[in-house]
């Protein structure tokens, strides 16, 4: 049980907040590439830490993320003209470059020299994997993390974002909990409907896994374990990256690259931007059931609004269209076909911010009782001026998640290091960015 100041400590991220700064000195996922799809796009309103952002893509392919407020005035840029190399203030007509120079006063006399002492306020993005960067911190910006999903050659990485209307860690939590597996998503498969000796039926055959947490350098990693047969153990591996991101155990472990990053919007909104080999997300599941939940999320199409982006079209507005008659049916646990929506029906349900001061934890919650106190460090330690872990260290998120099956005895955790050291050395150590 956490208390009201660590709670809130864990879980505000606007601008001068101590895990707002915290995230800051990392990289962050921002945007798709794809919504700002050719020079000269259309702006799109961008939610970060609590800050109101506008990106456009200008006439040279470059990404800016610049403030919404225009510097003189304060009228939104997203009105702006995006053209001839800049974002134009429809107001006077001030222009501003992906760098927040001001490349143009067409409302000034000719000879002040005023747009030359005058900047918006405007971040450095990077484009990588389908993915727009953005680097809200220091004035140098570190490498960008070497996340194997985000290091994939053209054609093999698949991105996609969906939206939670919950708080970030929330979200989070729901990936390291890995409990929940056995009854929000496959508490209606039984044993005998699945293939056996396979992944999933040992996962459905035992719902009570027992835990291996492990503190790393780049956050934390655990291993889950359920019996597999006589002498045999059944790991699910994952693996919490500072400072949000997942790797879930999915697939076969180190065959499966996948990271999801739970971006906070602001406090009561978090986009999850997935990054998958496009490959390995389309193996079928060892074991499969007609039964399973679907995991392909539909979604309304985006607006323009703050929060307009990637919303599931099943949310609780329409009570994430849960169908009784499935649930009493049994056909599936919740009531709820896709697995993404099943995760933002319960992270959604505790509130917008989860008071953590009245939960009851117990052994099965024991990664997440860890993690928290892995990001409570960090957050302490980067307000007192020690370094954020990892920031200046790309290769540590070179790491694997997945299941596999070993002899009681043998470590699962040489496994897994083994796993993140052949994805390390099959990733592009240079992979195409433009910035």
């Amino acid at each position: 049980m956490l208390s009201a100041e660590e709670n809130a400590l864990l879980t505000e991220v606007g601008p001068g907040t101590p895990m707002g700064e915290f995230m800051r000195a990392y990289w962050i996922p921002a945007l798709l590439s794809s919504e700002l799809p050719h020079p000269d796009c259309d702006p799109v309103r961008v939610m970060l830490l609590g800050e109101r952002l506008i990106a456009f893509r200008d006439s040279a392919g470059r990404v800016g993320l610049i403030q919404n407020h225009c510097p003189h005035r304060g009228a939104s840029l997203f009105y702006g003209r995006n053209e001839a190399g800049g974002l134009r203030c429809v107001y006077h007509g001030w222009k501003f470059d992906v760098a927040g120079r001001c490349l143009d006063m067409p409302n000034e006399p000719p000879e002040s020299d005023f747009k030359h002492k005058l900047r918006a306020r405007a971040y450095p993005c990077v484009e990588r994997g389908g993915v727009v960067w953005a680097y809200l911190g220091r004035a140098e910006p570190p490498p960008l993390p070497d996340l194997p999903a985000n290091q994939l050659p053209e054609g093999e990485a698949e991105v996609w974002a969906v939206q939670h209307a919950c708080n970030w860690l929330q979200a989070l939590e729901g990936d390291v909990d890995t409990s929940h597996l056995g009854f929000l998503h496959l508490g209606s498969l039984m044993p005998e409907e699945v293939t056996p000796d396979t992944f999933l039926y040992w996962s459905v055959a035992d719902r009570a896994p027992r835990y291996e947490v492990v503190d790393t350098e780049y956050g934390l990693t655990y291993g889950a374990w359920r019996p597999a047969g006589p002498g045999r153990r059944y790991w699910r591996v994952a693996q919490f990256l500072f400072p949000f991101y997942s790797q879930a155990p999915a697939g076969i472990l180190g065959q499966h690259v996948g990271t999801h990053a739970l971006v906070p919007m602001d406090d009561h909104h978090t986009l999850r931007i997935m990054m998958h080999q496009r490959q390995a997300e389309r193996r079928p599941i060892q074991g499969r059931s007609e039964r399973l939940p679907s995991v392909h999320t539909e979604l309304l199409p985006n607006t323009s609004d703050w929060y307009g982006r990637f919303v599931p079209r099943a949310n609780g507005e329409n009570d994430y269209l849960l169908d009784r008659k499935v649930q009493r049916q049994g056909l599936t646990y919740s009531g709820i076909w896709d697995v993404r929506v099943q995760d933002n029906m319960v992270t959604e349900s505790m509130g917008p911010i989860y008071d953590r001061t009245a939960e009851h934890l117990a052994v099965s919650d024991v990664a997440v009782i860890r993690m928290r106190r892995r990001l409570l460090q960090a957050v302490r330690a980067f307000a007192a001026g020690r370094p954020a872990p990892g920031v200046d260290h790309p290769e540590w998120y070179r790491v694997a998640a997945g299941g596999v099956v070993l002899a009681e005895g043998e470590k699962w955790l040489t496994y897994a290091e083994a796993a993140g050291r052949r994805l390390g050395a099959s990733a592009a150590t240079t992979s195409p960015e433009r910035g």
